[in-house]
């Protein structure tokens, strides 16, 4: 079902990109945008592992450095049949992990000081086994393609406003020409909001299938459950220092949302999470 979902979403989002695009620059400006995007999302993803890492500062591990650990992702990825991922480590008293990597084969795993700290064995394994998940479906490249997309329809908008403040967007007087630059103007507003939320929708929707992956491959659903409800706890109690850019990577929202921003968040609310996963005990 999450599948499914997703790929109506990416199907939606196409589809805005077209509309949007003929509607605000024509075809030829879709076109620009779009390899803007391109080039600018798929060189992050390319070197994702590298910049996120260095970004919050995460020190790999070995089998000597973390035995416990490294020995749970290893148990892991033999159930879930992935490669051996690179572990790390991530001095911060805040609770959170994520993982990162263009592919299975340049996969890493990384945790905060703080979750090593709250959270028993069996929760932990949960993590890990939902962070695995996002490894063994390639949700990373998920986002990229729906963060391209996105991003070349925020362009398009800004685009279609420099034009218009330079005069470039008037093509003529007739009433059509009227009629279009209204629905430039409206596309130029309402595209990028539906486009985020379309992006974030995706986000959620991948963070669903995570959890079921998580509880399959560590065995029980309860250990990721029983993980969520202290994580969201700790995340109240000592809030993580994050980059917007990056807090969609995170097993719980680095970032806190409270009434309508909570539309626009990365992650389904914790309580429907845990609903959820306790679901799949029966």
């Amino acid at each position: 079902m999450n599948v499914f979902r997703t790929t109506l979403l990416m199907a939606a989002l196409t589809v805005l990109l077209v509309l949007a695009g003929n509607a605000m620059a024509g075809p030829t400006g879709m076109k620009t945008a779009f390899i803007f995007a391109l080039v600018m999302n798929f060189g992050s993803y390319w070197f994702s592992d590298k910049i996120v890492l260095a970004m919050y500062k995460a020190k790999e591990v070995t089998r000597a450095e973390a035995p416990d650990l490294y020995g749970m992702v290893e148990q892991l990825t033999r159930k879930a049949e992935l490669p051996m991922p690179r572990v790390y480590i991530i001095e911060n008293s805040a609770a959170n992990a994520f993982a990162t990597g263009r592919n299975p084969s340049h996969a890493a795993v990384a945790v905060t000081t703080g979750i090593l700290q709250i959270l028993d064995r069996n929760e932990l394994m949960g993590v890990l086994g939902h962070e695995l998940s996002h490894v063994k479906h390639r949700d990373i490249l998920i986002g990229t393609m729906a963060a391209t997309l996105a991003g070349a329809i925020t362009m398009l908008a800004s685009m279609a406003k420099w034009a218009m403040i330079f005069g470039g967007g008037r093509r003529g007087g007739d009433d059509r020409d009227g009629g279009s630059g209204i629905a430039a103007i409206a596309m130029m507003i309402l595209a990028p909001i539906a486009a985020m939320l379309i992006q974030m929708a995706i986000s959620r929707s991948r963070e669903y299938a995570a959890d079921r992956g998580g509880a399959e491959f560590s065995g029980n659903p309860r250990y990721l459950a029983g993980a969520l409800a202290k994580l969201e706890q700790g995340a109240k109690q000592i809030p993580m220092q994050a980059s917007p850019a990056t807090a969609h990577m995170f097993i719980v929202n680095p970032l806190r949302g409270v009434g309508i921003a909570t539309l626009f968040s990365t992650h389904p609310p914790i309580e429907e999470r845990i609903r959820r996963l306790e679901a799949m005990r029966g």
